[in-house]
């Protein structure tokens, strides 16, 4: 099923600000959120499709990938998993916004509390890699395995509730001022608002109870990322202590330079060089592409700047509009020495109207073809 418009889940533009997209999202999240509708599925999905659409347009790096390359962005493995998110992923990312009406445990206090009473989830920390890739891998998507060391908790921990915070990972503090009573929650020092301690930890682990453990990733890469481009591996960075949430392994995208090929955008250009007497008669040329070689025919008469289109040969747009094209740019070889006889062919040759240049309107100029290649 194919994902709705982040821009409509939230009823916003695309030239939103940054508010209101926060206010979007809360006005929506208040609407949906499971305490207002207990029991009711369609709330939960919208309520997690608010939260996956805030997560991406609140960020002004994935709002500018989101407005260029759509879900497909984000999809598979480089993509925000909000709908496979439990409630406390959400609240533990989000929650912040809504002040008092939800706190770090997610809770909602004015529709009964449904999830007021758990437990905050720490999130461990991300972590970050870099995966070069040629331009036959971007061309054609690839699923690249990868080793990471990673922090998991080590076997043999065990873990109590916090005696500061009593496993909430908030500690309230109510203060009398001129106008009342005001409670205010804030984290738990004692346990990171982990809302557990330590209770038994092997001598190899840390003080959290994790150890590093080198672990192989298979990350699937679709077809057409470009150089910079970061995705996401759900929960593959560190672990977290307890019962927390495992973070992310953020990958960035870099492309290795081919040694006959260019890109530009998803197209890729090609520089053909032929002999003199090939652009004189016409010949036949292999020449490379992503996908493997192929064999293309130059006319005879052709000229030095021509630029031959092979349509569909280019990258596959990341957004799924089709492919780019490949652009062969003939480039007629003139020879630098000659020898006796050949000297004295072309000289022959200079007084015969044949060789006397007579661009046909057809011609284009080198400009022309210029802005041809951008349009």
């Amino acid at each position: 099923m194919a994902k709705r418009d982040y821009y409509d889940i939230l009823g916003i533009d695309k030239n939103a600000t940054a508010a209101e997209v926060k206010k979007a999202y809360r006005k929506m999240a208040l609407k949906h959120h499971p305490d207002k509708n207990p029991d009711d599925k369609e709330a939960e999905t919208k309520f997690k499709e608010a939260a996956e659409a805030y997560e991406v347009l609140s960020n002004a790096d994935k709002k500018a990938r989101y407005d260029q390359f759509g879900h497909q962005a984000f999809d598979g493995n480089g993509g925000f998993s909000g709908g496979n998110m439990n409630m406390d992923d959400i609240f533990s990312q989000f929650g912040d916004i809504f002040g008092g009406g939800f706190g770090g445990g997610g809770g909602f206090s004015g529709f009964g509390g449904g999830f007021g009473g758990q437990q905050r989830r720490v999130k461990g920390s991300n972590l970050r890699i870099r995966v070069k890739l040629t331009l036959e891998e971007i061309a054609n998507g690839v699923e690249k395995k990868v080793k990471v060391r990673r922090k998991v908790q080590a076997k043999g921990t065990t873990y109590k509730t916090c005696s500061m915070c009593h496993g909430s990972g908030q500690v309230t503090r109510i203060t009398n001022t001129i106008l009342g009573r005001m409670q205010t929650a804030s984290t738990c020092t004692t346990c990171g608002g982990a809302g557990q301690m330590i209770d038994k930890k092997p001598d190899d682990a840390d003080g959290h109870g994790l150890i590093i453990k080198e672990e192989t990733v298979a990350i699937k890469i679709p077809a057409g990322v470009v150089d910079g481009m970061q995705l996401k591996v759900s929960g593959k960075g560190n672990e977290a202590p307890g019962n927390g949430i495992s973070g992310d392994l953020l990958v960035a995208i870099e492309e290795e330079k081919h040694d006959k090929l260019q890109r530009e955008g998803d197209n890729l250009h090609y520089d053909l060089y032929i002999s003199l007497p090939d652009a004189v008669l016409g010949t036949s040329k292999e020449i490379d592409t992503v996908t493997g070689k192929v064999r293309i025919k130059v006319d005879a008469g052709v000229q030095s700047g021509k630029i031959l289109r092979l349509r569909g040969k280019g990258i596959p747009s990341i957004n799924g509009y089709g492919k780019g094209d490949l652009l062969v740019h003939v480039n007629v070889w003139t020879p630098k020495t000659l020898n006796k006889q050949q000297k004295d062919f072309f000289e022959s040759m200079v007084e015969d109207e044949h060789f006397e240049p007579k661009p046909e309107s057809s011609d284009k100029s080198f400009f022309e073809k210029v802005k041809d290649m951008f349009s």
